[in-house]
């Protein structure tokens, strides 16, 4: 069994993880790119947390600049096994009023600009992702949220768009007519990433707003969201607590097999696969490529 590492995303808002005891910055450098910021290792409890916020420090990188790629790869390098993604998100029904928060699963990529694999030419894998989040985790964020009283709904489809404008009114009736819950713009692909690098990963959209589909309603006010978003960051950081407190110390194997999802996923013969991506792949795909 492998030691559990919790990983934690912070999106919009979520710049720095309070209460991060022992913490280290870990210059970890990666193939792919340059992550968002370096990660950063500390401890609650006796859980051991690796943090990266999504934007950077500032929040400097819009959600088509980040390199998806990079900071997978870098969470994987630190030891991650578990990843929580905090992102700020629209919502598409009556009942998901901001601040609640929305333990998606299920998501429709809509994104355009973005690298959504780390393989290609040279070795080419095909991972399962019909179920795209791990349901153990699932449920024990719900539990934390629970416990620390925080309005939560499980389950959900996340509409991720490109941005960085807000949707049209056109597409905010479209995505909810089509079943979706809530809409933001960073989940995609990192979400296929993290299916790919093998970690059992997790969404937590923090509702901020309604989105555009209301009729006779402004649309997204960034002012408003602002204000929606510095409450749902303190109940974020309540809610990672409370998780780490209660993590357990090994990973638990997913039932799902997000964390083997590399099991019969390559298809490029051995013989036929390129060295240099190979290389690349040290860290996400170390454990089918070496065995």
């Amino acid at each position: 069994m492998a030691k559990a590492v919790l990983g934690v995303i912070g999106g919009s808002g979520i710049y720095d993880l309070p209460g991060l005891e022992g913490v280290e910055e870990l210059d970890l450098v990666s193939p792919w790119g340059l992550p968002s910021a370096k990660p950063k290792r500390g401890r609650i409890g006796a859980t051991t947390i690796v943090f990266l916020p999504r934007h950077g420090a500032g929040h400097r990188l819009s959600p088509s600049d980040i390199d998806y790629r990079a900071n997978i790869d870098v969470l994987k390098r630190a030891g991650v096994t578990d990843l929580v993604s905090l992102s700020a998100c629209g919502s598409y029904r009556e009942e998901l009023p901001p601040g609640t928060f929305v333990l998606a699963d299920q998501f429709i990529d809509r994104t355009f600009r973005r690298q959504t694999t780390f393989f290609g030419p040279g070795c080419v894998a095909h991972v399962a992702f019909s179920d795209p989040v791990a349901p153990n985790l699932v449920a024990r964020i719900a539990r934390a949220a629970a416990a620390e009283g925080v309005p939560h709904v499980v389950g959900g489809a996340y509409v991720c768009m490109e941005g960085p404008q807000f949707s049209t009114r056109a597409e905010s009736i479209a995505y909810k007519a089509m079943g979706a819950s809530i809409v933001g713009m960073t989940n995609m692909p990192e979400a296929k990433l993290a299916r790919e690098a093998e970690l059992s990963y997790a969404t937590v959209g923090m509702v901020t707003d309604y989105d555009a589909w209301r009729p006779h309603e402004a649309g997204v006010d960034v002012a408003d969201v602002l204000a929606v978003m510095h409450a749902n960051g303190d109940k974020a950081r309540r809610l990672v607590a409370r998780l780490a407190a209660d993590f357990p110390e090994e990973h638990e194997p997913c039932p799902l097999g997000s964390d083997r999802a590399l099991e019969y996923a390559i298809v490029t013969a051995p013989e036929r696969r390129d060295p240099q991506l190979l290389a690349k792949l040290d860290a996400v795909a170390g454990r089918v490529l070496r065995g």
